[in-house]
């Protein structure tokens, strides 16, 4: 049995031992800890990349329509100690599957739990499923962030723990994470929100308490704003060991925050001392000086401009030299334009500790990649909005990270550190000959067949209209399509729920026991659905969920030079 941990998940090995001693068995949780890695980049014989199959659908829908699923990535684990997994998701209620056969097990509906009536409500999920032991107490809690500020935390049964549910704002819980900031076994959870305010980040103990200096906001009133993604990233940026909270926000500023609430300190080359009052601008000389001019006289380069407002950030190591940078996605727009400022492409970035721009080892990210595809569109009403979430994970196995991250282009996008796409990169989601247009989900990344190469995996979903759906997509590491796999078809025939396609990140794990990998989906319309991975009993996950793993801390760090993810789940892996 392989386990790879990083510092902030050192004591789960001893916790698991613990576990199997009281008799606590979880499911093969898979995309939270990597199995091995050492042998991705090396290839070795293996048979190719079988087709997914549908093994069920459905899962948590009603007698005669489904919640609509948004961008909620489910979790798997077995949590009633039966030896048969459960799936935990969301669309408005949060609901457990039984993993082999989809079969409803409970249902609460949202900031309620079991302990009344199931009564239906109107509070979407936005963040995905939360599943780790906070407390550590041995026992897995599920953590859920809801429309109209509900923060819930449920015991593995479904019933609030003490001290919750927490209600920080009214406004939308976009971003949710939980991580142990400062090394005390507990996992605070950190969320984030839609506000019209400043302030748009908490941070809680595992009782339900706000942790001490949160939630703090040291600067003018329009350098954030609100988070409109699952913007946060949570782990060591500067170094000290504790855990650093990235936050990416509407409108041109990322705010990073030590555990404390007091900001991390930005490069002494910035006339600001702080990183949440550097805004970015697409040219570095620009972002040095203050600022450009919004005026349209003005050259190109003094009046484009960031906007994070659905920028998402990933804290990883991409060089491999044990140094730990920000990768963020941020739109850029012209400031001259004084109506309605549409986006001109989705950037991506990559940042040192002190905010200033990655230039290491050859590689220059102080000018990023430009003009990376305009929008297809940007109106909620014809197709519903892109997240582009990136993923940072080493493709062709030379011990530097690519990044990959879906646009509003239409394209699945993949950059290396020399800014260009190799291969077949980007890949174009939606076929000449195919009716409307699609966009593309957070991909997952496995090497599905130990090969010695990863797969890359995700869904497409749609315009809005006409009974179109999206697909579910296997690519090889160059981008190549291996397998194109078309959804079933809404619960609806009627607008505004006639069509389908999956907005989430899949989640990879084993849901029967059967040693291979099902893909999870949370669907628009035809709630979750499962498909069996053939041929996956031997894969290696590089990036299995939706934000990395379950704790949706999105952060791939070092350890002893491996690609590991993230957890602090007491995880029993399958042996390799």
């Amino acid at each position: 049995m392989a386990v790879r941990l990083n510092r902030n998940s050192i004591l789960v090995y001893s916790r698991q031992e613990r576990l199997l001693r009281i008799g606590l068995v979880l499911g093969l949780v898979i995309g939270i800890v990597i199995g091995s890695v050492a042998t991705v980049g090396v290839s070795v014989a293996a048979e190719p990349v079988e087709a997914p199959r549908l093994k069920w659908q459905w899962g948590g829908c009603f007698a005669d329509w489904c919640e609509t699923g948004w961008y909620s990535s489910p979790a798997v684990a077995d949590l009633d100690g039966d030896g048969r997994p459960e799936v935990i998701a969301s669309g408005y209620s949060v609901f457990s599957l039984d993993g082999p056969t989809g079969a409803l097990e409970w249902r609460v509906a949202a900031g309620k739990d079991r302990g009344v009536p199931f009564q239906r409500n109107e509070w979407r999920t936005y963040p995905g499923i939360i599943l780790s032991d906070l407390d550590n107490d041995g026992q897995l809690e599920i953590v859920t962030g809801h429309d109209g500020g509900f923060i819930s935390v449920y015991d593995h049964r479904g019933f609030f723990k003490p001290g919750w549910p927490q209600r920080p704002t009214t406004y939308e819980i976009f971003g949710l994470v939980a991580y142990d900031l400062d090394n005390d076994n507990r996992l605070e959870i950190i969320a984030t929100a839609d506000v019209r305010d400043p302030i748009n980040t908490w941070v809680y103990e595992p009782d339900g308490t706000l942790r001490p200096g949160w939630p703090q906001w040291v600067g003018g009133d329009d350098y954030a704003y609100g988070t409109f993604n699952d913007n946060v990233a949570v782990g060591d940026v500067d170094g000290d060991g504790r855990g650093d909270i990235v936050v990416p926000s509407d409108i041109n500023n990322i705010v990073a925050y030590h555990d404390d609430g007091r900001q991390l300190a930005a490069n002494s080359i910035f006339r600001v001392p702080v990183w949440g009052l550097v805004n970015h601008w697409e040219d570095y000389s620009v972002e040095i000086n203050g600022g450009g001019r919004c005026s349209t006289s003005a050259p190109r380069w003094q009046r484009t401009v960031g906007n994070f407002e659905r920028g998402a950030a990933v804290i990883a190591d991409v060089d491999g030299d044990g140094i730990t940078e920000v990768v963020s996605s941020g739109e850029i727009y012209d400031c001259a334009v004084t109506e309605r400022r549409p986006s001109m492409y989705e950037g991506i970035y990559i940042f040192n500790a002190d905010r200033s721009r990655f230039n290491r080892g050859g590689y220059d990210w102080r000018s990023p990649p430009l003009d990376t595809g305009a929008p297809l569109s940007e109106d909620f009403d014809v197709i519903r909005h892109i997240r582009p979430n990136p993923v940072v994970v080493d493709l062709d196995g030379d011990g530097e990270r690519e990044i990959l991250y879906p646009t509003f282009d239409g394209r699945l996008h993949a950059f290396w550190l020399d800014k260009t796409e190799h291969y077949n990169w980007p890949f174009v989601v939606t076929l000449p000959a195919e009716d409307g247009f699609r966009f593309a989900s957070e991909p997952v990344v496995a090497d599905l067949n130990a090969d010695g190469h990863p797969e890359v995996i995700f869904t497409s979903w749609p315009e809005a209209r006409s009974n179109l759906v999206g697909h579910l997509f296997i690519l090889d590491y160059q981008g190549n399509l291996l397998h194109r796999i078309q959804l079933p078809p809404s619960w609806s025939t009627r607008p505004p729920d006639n069509w389908n396609g999956g907005l989430a990140a899949p989640t990879l794990a084993n849901i029967d026991a059967d040693t291979e990998l099902e893909a999870l989906i949370n669907s628009a319309h035809s709630g979750v659905l499962a498909y069996d991975l053939p041929g996956t009993a031997n894969a290696h996950i590089l990036w299995g969920t939706g934000r990395a793993n379950y704790q949706r801390n999105a952060a791939v760090l070092n350890l002893n030079g491996l690609n590991d993810l993230t957890t602090h789940l007491p995880v029993i892996l399958r042996a390799h």
